[in-house]
């Protein structure tokens, strides 16, 4: 295993690029330690492949260098980085059986035939295969074929990084949910630093140590689950991460106060100036709706089971709140926000509060 340092990275795809905006990568500085579950998560065309591929070595970035341990290996080829990658799309030998598919990377060292069926065995009963060992893998569905790619990718104990890239996308639902569960379960007993890339917050949240959120080329911010929720960095976490996302309101901050289209409401801190566009973001977890705060005018409930989702607006901002199944919404319904529970954004960044 190895500690994977990001130093002055950048990558572009055009070979002479003229600004910021030219790069699929702007620049970074990371370090990614040595034994951890990281999930590389943001929308389509973020930079979460692009970023992966550098640091597999299927890539080289523009600038700066990458990392392993203290080698630098930016300019090794993947063959000598040590790593297992398990793609989007499965890929398998049709003609050898799954038992030979998973021993391939084994087999591939030379290591003991021995050791080779134990643990061809043990990655077979994670990946729910132990009963198709003997069978060719033509003919089988993408989905067990997905599976046999992802336990080839984890066969081996000796790797410096298991890297996946959206590996569940051809999975089934129910059998997503377990495969997160058992690499988890790899994770704790095996120590391997694993990086997972995603579009699914889902799987980012419960799969993940800390999650890494790129937007348009940048990480914005890399933390715990409870990181992104309670604390996010940038508004595009605060949106990207929870169902509904967080409510961002234009506001005026003086001190401990936030005005909303003249309404005041109290922070739980006092901040000192700032400059361009100010919001203030709540999750709509934290929202209260009563006969008490800024009257709303409720546009829809939405009952989702376990709980209520009210479509709200104030003074033409959308403002969303989730309430407990079965709580009422009143006909003149107030939202009331709890001071601790505000984020303060200048210019989409969050301001840590004077002297925080």
């Amino acid at each position: 295993m190895s500690r994977i340092t990001l130093s002055n990275l950048a990558h572009s795809y055009l070979p002479n690029p003229a600004s910021e905006a030219d790069f699929a990568l702007k620049e970074m500085d990371h370090v990614w330690e040595d034994g951890g579950a990281y999930a590389l998560l943001g929308a389509s065309g973020c930079g979460k492949t692009t970023l992966l591929n550098i640091i597999s070595g299927l890539l080289r970035p523009s600038q700066g260098r990458v990392l392993f341990g203290d080698r630098d290996v930016t300019d090794a080829p993947t063959t000598e980085r040590n790593i297992a990658q398990v793609f989007q799309f499965p890929v398998v030998y049709d003609t050898m059986t799954v038992r030979d598919n998973l021993a391939f990377p084994l087999r591939n060292r030379g290591m003991d035939a021995a050791y080779i069926a134990r643990r061809v065995d043990q990655i077979a009963r994670m990946i729910g295969m132990e009963d198709m060992l003997t069978r060719k893998a033509r003919g089988l569905t993408a989905d067990a074929k997905q599976k046999i790619s992802l336990g080839r990718g984890m066969v081996r104990e000796d790797v410096n990084a298991i890297l996946f890239d959206e590996p569940l996308t051809v999975i089934d639902p129910h059998m997503k949910w377990e495969l997160r569960t058992q690499l988890k379960s790899l994770h704790r007993e095996f120590g391997h630093t694993m990086i997972y890339v995603t579009h699914d917050q889902t799987e980012a949240l419960t799969f993940a140590d800390k999650v890494v959120v790129m937007h348009d080329g940048r990480v914005v911010q890399m933390g715990t689950p409870e990181d992104l929720f309670e604390t996010p960095a940038h508004t595009f976490v605060g949106y990207f991460i929870g169902s509904p996302g967080m409510n961002l309101l234009d506001a005026e901050i003086s001190g401990s106060e936030a005005s909303v289209q003249g309404a005041k409401i109290a922070l739980g801190a006092t901040y000192g100036p700032m400059t361009g566009r100010t919001q203030i973001g709540i999750r709509p977890d934290y929202v209260t709706i009563s006969d008490e705060g800024l009257p709303v005018k409720v546009k829809r409930v939405e009952d989702v089971g376990r709980h209520r989702i009210v479509r709200a607006e104030f003074q033409g901002q959308p403002l969303n709140a989730i309430l407990p199944e079965g709580m009422s919404v009143p006909a003149e319904a107030r939202a009331g926000f709890p001071p601790a529970k505000i984020n303060v954004y200048a210019n989409d960044w969050r301001v840590a509060p004077a002297g925080g």
